[in-house]
């Protein structure tokens, strides 16, 4: 029954011509990262209005909404998982946690990995053991690399910076232009917090970064910075 209430939500605040739209944005189309992902066009201010809606839904409830083909449906799922981490205690917490890395095959996008890796697995591991993160991002799948990126974004909001800089360098040489662009903006966020240790990154990795990661550190740079870093 609580399936039925949420879709019958997410159906009024449908639209087809925004789900073309996003089909197109997200990447969908044939050989795409995206490829077969179905959307309906609910906006994410929408989704965020329903998932306080539904909060109370039970997990298994909310892991069914995760296994959805639909985009909205599963990010919708996962906002509804953020809301009941935050209101949970540890046991809870943690039991989110799990599920949450038990189900990254459904956590399939970057806007699916971005709203929730920092919000879950970064705040559940900031002071606990964080070796399941240099796991997820030596994985072959694109999706498990990218949560292992932006789950650092919750230390650094701490200056807590030797993980991230860790991963940055595991991920150096990888192939995915979203794994370059999330590295970038990983680096870029600890240069806000310290300057002086993206720098140190920096000047030892510039040379043999992607030019997309490079570009996305140094993109608060001065210009006559950023020009010294592009192109000696």
């Amino acid at each position: 029954m609580p399936l039925k209430k949420i879709r019958r939500e997410l159906k009024k605040h449908s639209s087809k011509t925004k789900a073309k739209l996003l089909q197109g944005y997200f990447k969908t189309g044939p050989g795409e990262y995206a490829e077969g992902d179905i959307f309906i066009g609910v906006t994410v201010p929408a989704l965020r209005n329903i998932s306080k809606q539904f909060s109370g839904v039970g997990l298994k409830t909310a892991l069914k909404l995760l296994k959805s083909p639909i985009h909205e449906e599963r990010l919708l799922a996962l906002l509804i998982l953020i809301l009941q981490y935050r209101a949970s205690g540890f046991k809870g917490k943690e039991e989110i946690y799990r599920e949450y890395l038990k189900h990254t095959k459904y956590i399939n996008n970057w806007d699916l990995v971005d709203v929730t890796a920092k919000n879950i697995v970064g705040d559940f591991l900031r002071d606990k053991d964080k070796s399941v993160l240099y796991q997820l991002a030596k994985s072959g799948y694109l999706w498990d690399r990218r949560i292992a990126v932006l789950s650092t974004f919750h230390f650094i909001g701490h200056r807590e910076f030797d993980d991230a800089m860790k991963i940055a360098g595991i991920l150096l040489s990888d192939e995915h232009d979203l794994i370059h662009k999330a590295v970038g903006w990983m680096l870029r966020e600890v240069g806000k917090k310290d300057l002086s240790v993206e720098e140190k990154f920096l000047k030892k990795h510039c040379k043999r970064m992607p030019r997309t990661m490079l570009r996305y550190a140094i993109e608060r740079f001065p210009v006559r910075k950023r020009r010294l870093y592009l192109y000696n």
